[in-house]
C-alpha cells in the first residue's frame, strides 16, 4: 500500500534496535483518512473470506478493526488485557509476550462475543514477533471458532512473526512489509 508505505517514510521514526515509531498516525494519534484507506485495503485483501468477526487486542488494534469493519459489515471484538469487574466471569483467554513492554499477560474476551460459528478475522497494527497474533488465535481456538486469517498494517519481516505464522498455516496480510531498519533508514520488502 504505496499511501502507508509513504506516511512511514515521511514521518515514521527508528528509535532503537527494531522499534518503529508510527505513533503520529497509527497507535496514539491517528491519521483517519489514513486509517479508511487501510480499512479498505484490508477489505480488498481478505474479499475471498466470509468473515463474521473481527477480533484485535487491546489497544492499538481497536481503531484500525473497528474502521476496517464497516467495509466487511461485521462486529469487532477485542481482548481486554485486564481482568475488571465489567468483564464477564466467562471468558476464553490467550497469553501475549509484548516485545515493547518485555512483559507477559493474558488476553480476555468474553464467551458471549466468539462461537464457534464463527469466521474470525485478526487485525493489528504491528506484527514483529507475532506473540500478539499467537495470543489472539488461542482464544478464536478455544471458541472452537475458525481463524480465516491475520492482517496487520506493518510487518517487520526481520523478526520472527510473519514466517512463524505462515509456517502455521495461517494466512498473513500485511500492507508494509519492513525488509529491514538499518542506521535509522526503512527499507521495504
Amino acid at each position: 500500500m504505496q499511501l502507508l508505505k509513504d506516511m512511514i517514510l515521511e514521518v515514521g521514526r527508528v528509535e532503537g534496535e527494531g522499534v518503529l515509531k508510527v505513533d503520529s498516525f497509527l497507535n496514539h494519534q491517528l491519521d483517519i483518512a489514513l486509517l479508511n484507506e487501510i480499512g479498505k485495503a484490508f477489505k480488498e485483501a481478505f474479499k475471498d473470506a466470509d468473515i463474521t468477526k473481527i477480533l484485535t487486542a487491546e489497544v492499538s488494534g481497536i481503531a484500525i478493526a473497528a474502521i476496517a469493519a464497516q467495509y466487511f459489515k461485521v462486529p469487532v471484538v477485542f481482548a481486554k488485557k485486564t481482568q475488571s469487574k465489567n468483564l464477564d466471569s466467562e471468558t476464553f483467554e490467550g497469553e501475549v509476550y509484548s516485545y515493547t513492554k518485555a512483559q507477559t499477560y493474558k488476553i480476555r474476551v468474553s464467551k458471549r462475543y466468539l462461537s464457534s460459528e464463527d469466521k474470525v478475522l485478526v487485525l493489528d497494527d504491528f506484527l514483529a514477533n507475532g506473540q500478539a497474533a499467537l495470543g489472539l488465535k488461542q482464544i478464536v481456538d478455544a471458541a472452537g471458532a475458525e481463524l480465516v486469517g491475520v492482517g496487520v498494517v506493518i510487518e517487520k519481516a526481520f523478526q520472527e512473526g510473519g514466517s512463524l505464522l505462515r509456517k502455521d498455516n495461517i494466512r498473513v496480510e500485511a500492507l508494509a512489509i519492513i525488509e529491514a531498519m538499518e542506521e535509522g533508514k526503512i527499507i521495504f520488502k
